[in-house]
């Protein structure tokens, strides 16, 4: 499957990475919220946007042809890094770190600010539902039982408020290669939004798995 690079860095190189990125990032997602939050003079703005674009211009000297995809080493465990909702290296990702546990759970507490507004004051419901489709898949191959998304509906309780959240999400049932999964997200005032997802395992996924080990868990790239 296109996109999926096994390349068994060693864990020193990996830890050597996350501490580059990582806060590289955070530094980009800072500017984003700054951009929307400044009240800056005009001509305070003509410099920032030209340093900007100069700095862009430096990263674009030597980059990746396409998406940054889900890399992996031997074990199995992807390293998403370029996802919208977890990645290491996207500044648009909040992001969420989720916590599993193999009975099919996923969690992640958690803190949306101004890039994620949609109402006033509110997350973007279309955001709610980003995250929850991220938490109902990771629950699905943290139970042994990834997929891709087959459908996934939504009920909005009440407001999504901006700020400190939750997001939890567990495997409710397995029929073959689909996997039901339900989860919700929590504010100061309870439930916000509540999810259900089919989760489908790929015909090119099924196979992968097939010629593997059969003592072997489930790839956790597969998620």
């Amino acid at each position: 499957m296109s996109g999926y690079v096994q390349d068994d860095i060693s864990e020193s190189e990996l830890e050597r990475q996350r501490a580059l990125y990582g806060p590289f990032t955070q530094a980009v997602r800072e500017l984003v919220d700054a951009t929307i939050r400044t009240l800056v003079d005009d001509d305070e703005i003509r410099r920032a946007q030209a340093e900007i674009e100069a700095i862009t211009d430096r990263l674009r000297e030597q980059q990746l042809d396409g998406p940054y995809g889900v890399r992996f080493g031997p074990a199995g465990r992807g390293r998403p890094w370029g996802n919208t909702v977890v990645g290491l290296r996207n500044p648009a990702a909040p992001p969420l770190v989720v916590d599993h546990d193999p009975s099919g759970r996923a969690w992640s507490d958690f803190h949306l600010g101004a890039a994620y507004e949609g109402p006033p004051s509110l997350v973007h419901g279309g955001v709610s539902a980003m995250i929850l489709d991220q938490l109902l898949g990771e629950a699905a191959g943290a139970g042994g039982k990834p997929g891709m998304t087959g459908t996934l509906t939504l009920t909005y309780r009440q407001g999504t408020p901006l700020g400190d959240l939750r997001a939890e999400a567990w495997i409710d049932r397995v029929d073959g290669v689909k996997t039901w999964a339900k989860g919700h997200i929590i504010g100061p005032e309870g439930v916000t939004v509540e999810a259900e997802g089919v989760f489908i395992l790929p015909r090119w996924a099924r196979q992968a798995i097939a010629d593997q080990d059969a003592e072997q868990p489930t790839p956790s790239y597969f998620e």
